[in-house]
């Protein structure tokens, strides 16, 4: 078996990783919590599920819209200023959900926060593609997909239980409270990022778009990324409500289910990464999606259920879903060049946030529910949809992993990767 030698962090470099895992633990727990707090918010706002699908998908497209409109800025700014005004645009709308009293109010507090917030991975993932080799990227989008997990160990279970004591708006001042201690600590400590402005060519925005989207290799890039989303959003929506109301997990239960599975994920992850780094990422992805794929069909045809094989499940399916995020978002990171990263990353984001509006929008109008308190239906035909986008996702990925391997060895990308890391010595 082909293994790589692991590249060690430096002091710096660490630092960097728990600033961009903290910008994530934020920006996913604001968008996770709306799972979690779906049957509160669907009885609270008296929503159907087809509402409650758009108010989910609401973020996911204007987070895909606003990755579009500035993916030809991106790489004309320095990239710390960029990630504060945008993540401060994304507390600003966080905080406006808590004020909302309606389905219409809710939604369009949603769309503020996806404006900003959508962007903000992207901007993560230039500054970690400019300052990591590939060769330690595995490890980092480990440690940062670990804000996945962190999201569901801290962050929703204590969302739920202050949801529960003051109500479904707590949880959103929360998450608007700890963004803010993490704005401050971005100001303070994270370096100008500007190296990438002397390789800019392009001489507007609308230009650097176009010349980013017309390459070829990125598309390929930005369909596998449309596709795993698709996939990885559509059972996401309605997770809680087919918890709720098919497995009857009860509403204290459901706090303890999300933070175990949750606890799962942050053994795993870093786990996985290292494993991405030492042997073959796109191998990775495929174990991890064919187990996904058996997970899902077997979870989503369940009724009734003890809580503890509910718990054995979830635990199987967060296994799956975060051992494929982590090797599929290293590959794709190897794709784009220095000069176009930031375009390249934040039309990838928007690829990602407008499949998973569509897969949520979906979900929505192919489950039913006949009162706010039975069963829904046909959940289980979203499993079935999973498993068909997975292996689509499965062949695009392969040519990703293509383009990564003959990217490294057919010019003197490998060495200028190196190169990158002299920045964080300076």
């Amino acid at each position: 078996m082909e293994t790589q030698k692991i590249v060690p962090f430096t002091g710096y470099q660490k630092i960097v990783i728990f600033m961009m895992a903290m910008t994530q633990f934020t920006v996913i727990l604001d968008f996770m919590v709306m799972s979690p707090l779906g049957d509160m918010l669907i009885k609270s706002l008296n929503m159907k599920p087809s509402s409650f699908g758009i108010a989910v998908s609401a973020y996911a497209f204007s987070a895909g819209i606003s990755g579009l409109l500035t993916a030809g800025f991106a790489d004309r700014f320095d990239r710390k200023k960029l990630l504060l005004f945008f993540y401060t645009g994304f507390i600003v709308g966080t905080f406006l959900c808590s004020l909302a009293t309606s389905f219409e109010a809710l939604v369009a507090a949603r769309i503020i926060t996806g404006l900003f917030g959508g962007v903000i991975g992207s901007i993560s993932m230039a500054i970690i593609t400019d300052l990591f080799s590939l060769q330690q990227r595995g490890r980092v989008m480990g440690f940062i997909q670990m804000g996945f997990g962190a999201s569901q160990v801290l962050g929703i279970p204590i969302g739920l239980y202050i949801a529960n004591q003051w109500g479904w708006e707590s949880p959103f001042v929360m998450v608007a409270g700890v963004a803010v201690m993490i704005a401050i600590l971005i100001v303070a400590v994270l370096k100008p990022l500007n190296k990438h402005l002397s390789l800019q060519h392009d001489r507007s925005a609308f230009k650097h778009l176009w010349h980013t989207v017309s390459k070829r290799n990125y598309r390929v890039g930005f369909a596998a990324t449309a596709v795993l989303s698709i996939g990885g959003f559509m059972m996401m929506p309605f997770g809680s409500v087919f918890a709720v109301n098919n497995l009857h997990v009860s509403a204290k239960e459901l706090p303890v289910l999300f933070m175990i599975s949750g606890l799962s994920s942050l053994v795993i992850m870093p786990l996985i990464g290292r494993l991405s780094d030492k042997i073959s990422k796109f191998r990775i992805f495929t174990v991890a999606s064919v187990w996904t794929m058996i997970i899902c069909v077997a979870y989503t045809n369940l009724s009734v259920t003890p809580f503890w094989i509910v718990i054995g499940l979830n635990i199987l399916m967060m296994i799956g879903v975060m051992s494929r995020m982590v090797p599929s978002s290293a590959l794709t990171s190897a794709i784009p060049e220095m000069a176009d990263r930031g375009a390249f990353m934040s039309i990838n984001a928007s690829m990602q946030q407008i499949a998973g509006g569509i897969a949520a929008a979906i979900a929505g109008m192919i489950v039913v529910q006949q009162t706010k308190f039975s069963p829904i239906e046909h959940y289980d035909i979203i499993g079935y949809v999973v498993v068909a986008v997975s292996l689509i996702s499965i062949g695009l990925m392969y040519r990703v992993d293509q383009l990564a391997k003959s990217k490294a060895t057919a010019t003197p990308q490998a060495v200028e990767e190196k190169e990158e890391l002299v920045i964080l010595e300076m």
